[in-house]
């Protein structure tokens, strides 16, 4: 009888131990706050334009865009210092950042050159193109010091000759607008948001907002350059005599 009375006794701990457990459990994801998704936005002129480009004069492939590892992740990530790099679980990209910013480029690049061909690469097409440009992209994060940067290395080739035309490093620095300041979120948080706390939605979205900005201008740059280069001649036909 004294065993079955200890037996009934451990029994009742051990249920009690793992209620007590399923309520911590439940409590922990009930107070997990819901993952925000983003997107990156073409220059507001290319995003309201009222005409819809078609044809063109040139022909334009863009890509592929290498991405250091460390950017290339669904979170966001965000700079809290030299050496730190923090992942923002709850806030994250709508697709990837690779994808995104190949699409946003290709409208930005459409809009500023009018042309409506624009190849985005890799690519099946066989379109005929005046120009390739090709980037690698060092960094494209917000930083503790309430700013977005992009730092891209990039090229413009004559496609049928396969050289370079023009090669050149960039650094856009773009000012997080809106949302709390890095001092307001807190002691020791700035744009990380700190262990287990992240960015609210606001400040996610003037993040975003400046990244957008930076990829803005970096199109910008891309056009100027490739207004300045006389367009290739077309390829000589082959004579059959």
């Amino acid at each position: 009888m004294r065993q079955n009375r200890v037996g009934r006794c451990q029994g009742s701990r051990l249920l009690g131990w793992g209620m007590l457990c399923c309520a911590l459990l439940t409590a922990s994801c009930a107070s997990s706050p819901p993952s925000r998704f983003y997107t990156l936005t073409p220059l507001p002129e290319a995003a309201q334009r009222s005409v819809e480009i078609s044809g063109g004069a040139l022909a334009i492939g863009i890509g592929p865009v290498v991405f250091p590892q460390f950017l290339d992740r669904p979170q966001l990530v965000v700079r809290d210092g030299a050496n730190r790099l923090a992942l923002e679980e709850f806030n994250r990209w709508g697709g990837t950042v690779q994808d995104d910013f190949l699409r946003v480029w290709g409208e930005n690049l459409a809009y500023l050159l009018d042309t409506s061909r624009i190849l985005i690469f890799p690519s099946e097409s066989r379109m005929p193109l005046d120009f390739r440009v090709t980037a690698e992209v060092v960094s494209f994060e917000g930083r503790a010091d309430a700013e977005a940067v992009l730092k891209v290395r990039w090229s413009v080739m004559d496609e049928r000759l396969q050289r370079a035309l023009a090669s050149r490093e960039d650094v856009y620095r773009c000012p997080v607008r809106g949302g709390e300041a890095p001092e307001q979120a807190g002691p020791g948080i700035g744009l990380s948001g700190g262990a287990g706390v992240g960015l609210s939605p606001q400040r996610s979205e003037a993040i975003v907002a400046a990244m957008s900005r930076c990829l803005g201008r970096f199109s910008e740059d891309v056009a100027t350059v490739i207004r300045a280069l006389p367009k290739p001649a077309p390829p000589d036909r082959p004579d059959y005599g």
